[in-house]
């Protein structure tokens, strides 16, 4: 897992790795540094005898938001440093990675150890997909528009399923994670949910079906935005999906600009324009109980990391289906504690639980993510407003 975060960024030049075009985005250097230093602070450092940072200075750089163990370089400014360089940090990880053997090789049977192993490497995940869509916007900002890995293959251009809506029975269900397995804190604790009766979209909305609604002007009906969408259509002026070009036939992807595969979902859309593209099509964005259900009783199978596209593609199967991967799919909950909800004691339990006010539960895993880090119960969470991110979505209705 950790050659993996390496093997992503083997395309990259020294000088792809500083870049930060805004302040949501790291610079890739960044991400292979902060996911050691956690190893380092979290894990090293408490477990193993006379160990030694690789050099005390970089705690401050490379800390994200762990207000509780220290100051931190601000966010914004990440791509600002241009040092310490790529090569030092690349020796920085080979440093954390022989004393984590060490480490292992003395203490596998302690469990608070295993646990924050385990966390460690869940964390790393998180940040090899950040990684790929960090550099995504970065090589989109610049006007040569150069490509990440030109021999990514093309996902088949095969017909999408027609849009249908699959009855979904309600009642008492359960959600969140159960005793077994990994989960962060923040998918606890199972507990019941009362779902009316609704329905399901078969597949994510395309982007054939997402030009429909610019064509009919969706950009420009103020009755179909939430307030704070529309000010942001007002005030960036959103007339399509980021990536998208003007004339809406091409779109950036990690393989540079390519045309528009019609079939396959739409996707860096904010909820925003979920939310408005649901009450143009008549509809809604599915809950997040209504969601998991759904996934829980269905096997991971999708197009997630390991298919090799790193884009979107066509819905294959009938039925329910792109529960898992493609895109990190928008809905309609808020996203916020569940009933009985306790952090990971200590400062481990700043990972999740300060962040929830303002955001949105998003859900299924995209394009970019491994196979073995998504589930059911996974619970991830932007701002309505953010784009840049594999987001797409479903639709749901209420059953008639």
């Amino acid at each position: 897992m950790r050659a993996l975060s390496e093997h992503l960024a083997r395309t990259l030049m020294p000088e792809d790795q500083v870049v930060q075009t805004m302040p949501d985005v790291s610079p890739t250097k960044w991400h292979l540094a902060h996911v050691t230093w956690f190893f380092e602070h979290f894990v090293l450092q408490p477990y193993l005898p006379g160990y030694r940072p690789f050099d005390e200075r970089w705690h401050y750089l490379f800390n994200s938001y762990y207000y509780t163990v220290g100051a931190m370089h601000p966010r914004p400014e990440r791509g600002l440093l241009t040092r310490p360089t790529v090569p030092e940090i690349l020796a920085f990880r080979a440093h954390v990675d022989d004393a984590m053997q060490r480490l292992l090789a003395s203490s596998a049977d302690d469990p608070e150890v295993a646990t924050r192993v385990t966390l460690g490497l869940h964390h790393e995940q998180q940040h090899q997909e950040l990684l790929l869509t960090d550099i995504k916007h970065v090589f989109w900002t610049n006007p040569l528009g150069p490509a990440y890995d030109v021999q990514l293959e093309r996902p088949p251009g095969v017909e999408a399923p027609g849009l249908e809506f699959i009855p979904c029975v309600g009642g008492e269900v359960e959600i969140g994670a159960g005793d077994t397995g990994f989960h962060f804190d923040n998918e606890t604790p199972r507990h019941r949910v009362r779902l009316p009766a609704h329905r399901l979209a078969n597949r994510l909305v395309t982007n054939a079906d997402f030009r429909d609604f610019i064509d009919d002007g969706g950009y420009q009906d103020a009755a179909l935005w939430l307030a704070d969408g529309w000010a942001h259509v007002q005030g960036e002026r959103w007339q399509r999906p980021l990536y998208w070009s003007e004339d809406l036939a091409q779109e950036f992807t990690l393989a540079g600009w390519q045309p528009i595969l019609a079939s396959a979902p739409v996707c860096h859309v904010s909820f925003y324009e979920a939310d408005a593209f649901a009450r143009w099509a008549g509809a809604r964005l599915p809950l997040e109980a209504e969601w998991e259900t759904a996934a829980a009783a269905r096997p991971i199978h999708g197009n997630l990391l390991e298919s090799g596209w790193l884009r979107t593609a066509p819905a294959t199967q009938p039925g329910l289906t792109q529960l898992f991967g493609d895109v990190w799919e928008w809905t309609g909950s808020p996203y916020v504690a569940y009933p009985g909800f306790r952090p990971l004691a200590g400062s481990l339990g700043e990972y999740n639980g300060k962040f929830m006010c303002n955001q949105i539960s998003v859900r299924g895993g995209s394009c970019l993510t491994s196979t073995d880090h998504i589930r059911a119960s996974y619970r991830s969470f932007f701002y309505p407003h953010q784009r840049w991110q594999m987001l797409g979505f479903r639709l749901a209705s209420d059953t008639p």
